[in-house]
């Protein structure tokens, strides 16, 4: 059984719960830069480089991996949110790029098969790739609009090289998450299309957006619609939303979704939003008791948290949504659906 038929599998008896934010979680075991640095002597601060730890502290993600799937979830996303080549240069680390997506998808297998082992319920690892720093669609310079940062093909090369090292340490699905530009979300599909005429097998992707206000656009400005006709074509495992809002932002969105797209859905809200000091303060049962009214409407297939939640949070998701049944996936009528900032459906 391949990864995807494995997870489809899983997905048509329940909700599948994923994990929940890893950064706040790093930040709770209060490392020095001494940890962070180990002995790979980058001539850089690592402090803050979360990704270098699968390298110099590898107890720290283990830890964090195995607490969310004590909690109930049945997916871990790697501790690789900017395990790339754009964004560990800042750390001097762009060198180090496969080792640390290698040794963190090698981490999360290991305890995902661990605890398969205990009670055979499967668990999945997908190995998560972050957006970079760079956008294609938007110019830095207000001076010069046409002017980007990064060009396709480069940007391209970098999410293969992630998305390469990731599989080969053993992730079933590659992750593009927290999308803010639905190009950029273009280029790593092209990546792992490429990866897959490689190693002559599916990869399966996994697309979650994210909003920047509430009207429901990403960055690019597409709307949630216009973002799933852009991507529909990847033949996604899973299309969700994650980060930027808590729950009761995304409700609106999450329907709209649920009701439009023809693969399963998974979202993985903030556990409300920051306070004055960046802290989140939404208790774990509330965050729960929200998730929980969009599978009691059938549209969700796949829950999880993301940034402020914790094992907490995640365990009390589980058990929020337990006895209820996943959303159905519907079948979509054979037209031409579009995108510009807005969609466009054709009618037959």
């Amino acid at each position: 059984m391949t990864p995807r038929e494995a997870f489809q599998e899983q997905a048509r008896r329940r909700i599948l719960i994923t994990d929940g934010a890893f950064g706040t979680e790093i930040q709770n075991w209060k490392l020095s830069e001494a940890d962070y640095a180990g002995d790979l002597d980058l001539g850089h601060d690592q402090k803050g480089n979360n990704d270098i730890l699968a390298l110099t502290k590898p107890e720290v993600p283990e830890a964090i991996h195995r607490a969310y799937f004590e909690a109930g979830a049945d997916i871990a996303e790697t501790n690789t949110f900017s395990a790339n080549r754009i964004s560990q240069a800042d750390y001097g680390a762009q060198g180090l790029v496969r080792e640390i997506n290698v040794a963190s998808a090698q981490l999360a297998r290991k305890v995902a098969d661990e605890f398969t082992a205990k009670d055979g319920r499967p668990r999945f690892v997908a190995g998560a790739i972050g957006p970079t720093n760079k956008t294609l669609s938007l110019s830095p310079d207000v001076n010069d609009p046409g002017y980007r940062e990064i060009d396709w093909d480069t940007l391209v090369d970098v999410y293969k090289e992630q998305a390469a090292a990731l599989v080969e340490g053993g992730a079933d699905f590659i992750l593009i998450e927290t999308v803010f530009d639905t190009l950029n979300a273009k280029a790593g599909i092209m990546a792992v299309r490429q990866l897959e005429a490689e190693l002559g097998r599916e990869v399966p992707i996994m697309l979650s957006m994210t909003l920047t206000d509430l009207s429901g656009r990403n960055l690019s400005g597409h709307t949630v619609e216009a973002f799933w006709h852009a991507v529909r074509h990847a033949r996604p495992l899973t299309i969700g939303l994650n980060c930027s809002f808590g729950a009761t932002q995304l409700r609106p969105h999450v329907k709209v979704l649920s009701e439009i797209a023809d693969s399963l859905i998974m979202i993985y809200p903030n556990a409300g939003l920051p306070n004055e000091l960046g802290a989140y303060d939404e208790m774990p049962e509330t965050t729960a008791g929200f998730v929980r009214e969009w599978a009691d409407a059938g549209q969700v297939n796949v829950l999880g948290g993301c940034c402020g939640s914790t094992p907490a949070h995640i365990a009390e998701i589980a058990k929020a949504v337990e006895s209820l049944p996943p959303r159905r996936v519907p079948e979509l009528a054979p037209v031409t659906r579009l995108a510009g900032l807005e969609p466009f459906t054709m009618a037959a």
